[in-house]
């Protein structure tokens, strides 16, 4: 297969994203257009009154993700008459960098197959866990969320494995408790080498907010939706800055 190159590999990566992880999948496609040169070290952006409507996004959207590619080292904000966000192999976060390259060389096709059985196993749990709504305790997951949401960086992976593991648990089926945990801790080395940036934190404290608001109502269907979401939101960021 020949390779894409030029103007219709702009509008390969430029293309409008998907609805559902918006901000995920934005810093996805601007992270592939720096590793593919579309934008390479020392170019500009285009600008967001043009790159929003292409992409099919918000300004405040794009604005936010551009951010979590200059907090993780990929570009740089420049002010002025020629400002705008710059591609610069600056050294960022190099430490976490070179550990998560080095986590995802250690895990090789493991990767991809441990990101596939999350997606089906996380959702099967939060759909569990919202249909034994009314006859087990779930209040408590709405702490649990407030914790994550109010955690500083370093701590806050900890309170996240803490409210996915709740979940799984309250799915009533230890072996599936015993499969999320066994999972997370295959990602765990990879996650704490990953960047973190604020923006991806909001935004996952968002969903998982109203991820506990559906469980606790016994919406099932929407639980099982906004739990694949979020893992998804996951793997977009990994292959984003990783992949």
């Amino acid at each position: 297969m020949a390779a894409v190159a030029g103007p219709e590999l702009d509008k390969l990566i430029f293309r409008p994203v998907a609805a559902r992880n918006t901000f995920e999948e934005t810093v996805e496609r601007l992270a592939h257009a720096i590793k593919l040169g579309v934008v390479p070290p020392g170019d500009r952006f285009p600008p967001e009154r043009a790159l929003a409507p292409q992409l099919g996004i918000s300004r405040v959207t794009l604005r936010e993700a551009l951010r979590a590619l200059e907090q993780a080292g990929y570009i740089e904000s420049r002010r002025g008459r020629n400002g705008g966000a710059y591609v610069t192999r600056r050294n960022g976060s190099p430490a976490s960098a070179r550990s998560a390259k080095r986590a995802v060389r250690a895990m090789g096709d493991e990767l991809a197959d441990t990101l596939q059985f999350r997606r089906a196993l996380e959702p099967s749990a939060a759909q569990l866990a919202s249909e034994r709504a009314a006859e087990v305790d779930v209040s408590h997951l709405t702490t649990l969320a407030q914790n994550a949401a109010t955690a500083s960086l370093t701590d806050y992976r900890a309170q996240d494995l803490r409210l996915h593991l709740a979940i799984a648990e309250l799915s009533g089926s230890p072996s599936l408790v015993d499969a999320v945990a066994r999972l997370q801790t295959q990602l765990s080395n990879l996650l704490g080498a990953f960047p973190i940036v604020e923006a991806s934190v909001k935004h996952s404290d968002k969903q998982h907010l109203a991820l506990v608001r559906a469980i606790q109502r016994g919406h099932a269907t929407r639980a099982r939706q906004l739990m694949e979401a979020h893992v998804d939101a996951t793997a977009n960021l990994i292959r984003g800055f990783l992949g």
